[in-house]
């Protein structure tokens, strides 16, 4: 078993409170370089990657969910928004979720918090749709669609890793269910 992988895996944790702290520029590259090198449906790559520093629209977008699911953000050091062009690909929801995935775990990797604040279907607080709202604010095209956001921190807090005891074996079925 690869035991660095592993631990990282069970080390990743959604983080939403963060210090403040700037996140180094090397470490955001490779969170990005992550995304980037995601596997992709017959390798199309659908998605586009916004990434946001800026504290006012950061501060903007936490309101992008009801019920503070986004709160996050106004505390964030950075954001990275993955939208993706629909028409392009019928697997655009599971290569964004890669692209997703691969960044929250390099985040991790690296000792820099990360929160998945799910974009697509959700409603902002202003009542519209969250992909409408982040339109708005980030300007990106029509014919781009919103899967999610990944929030980024020095982390704050520091929950305990899973135990490998602890997972749903129970779960895992051989052969048929």
């Amino acid at each position: 078993m690869n035991e660095d992988m592993m631990n990282v895996f069970l080390n990743r944790r959604s983080i939403r409170s963060y210090t403040g702290e700037p996140i180094p520029m090397e470490k955001l590259n490779q969170i990005v370089m992550a995304g980037l090198s995601s596997a992709s449906g017959r390798g199309i790559r659908p998605w586009e990657l916004i990434i946001v520093r800026d504290r006012q629209k950061l501060i903007d977008m936490s309101g992008c969910r009801l019920r503070g699911s986004s709160r996050m953000l106004v505390g964030a050091d950075a954001a990275i928004v993955v939208i993706a062009q629909e028409d392009k690909s019928d697997v655009w929801v599971e290569d964004c979720s890669i692209v997703m995935a691969n960044m929250h775990l390099m985040a991790s990797a690296l000792g820099v918090g990360s929160c998945w604040i799910q974009g697509r279907l959700r409603e902002a607080l202003n009542g519209k749709p969250t992909e409408d709202f982040l339109r708005a604010l980030l300007q990106f095209p029509s014919e781009y669609r919103l899967e999610a956001i990944l929030s980024l921190g020095i982390p704050d807090e520091n929950p305990p890793s899973t135990e490998p005891e602890s997972l749903p074996f129970y779960k895992v079925h051989f052969n048929k269910f």
